[in-house]
């Protein structure tokens, strides 16, 4: 079970962006996430004209590594950790290590 999910606010908390918050997009293989508006690269775009794709210098989202992100806690209005537990009909749910309320129920 991941700690950082699809559609999860986050808020990066080293490197350039540090600070912005976003939503995740994708959660990728090797513990990479795609956060919405952070982390912008410029991709230089060849033409293909059998597909109507004209050449462009495009921005877009690359992976940021899932360390680097926290979840956003709107208790606390802070970046906060994140725990697992049971609860008592047996589901395994998240929560947050400051405040103990639960993320996803």
């Amino acid at each position: 079970m991941n700690r950082i999910r699809k559609g999860d606010t986050v808020v990066i908390i080293t490197g350039r962006d540090k600070g912005r918050t976003g939503t995740v997009i994708r959660v990728l293989e090797g513990d990479r996430v795609l956060v919405e508006n952070v982390n912008m690269v410029k991709k230089h775009q060849k033409p293909n004209p059998s597909r109507g794709v004209t050449g462009a210098i495009i921005q877009k989202e690359a992976p940021i590594q899932a360390s680097n992100v926290a979840l956003w806690n709107p208790a606390t209005k802070k970046a906060d950790r994140i725990g697992f537990r049971k609860l008592e009909d047996g589901r395994k749910v998240r929560y947050f290590k400051s405040n103990d309320e639960v993320v996803d129920l």
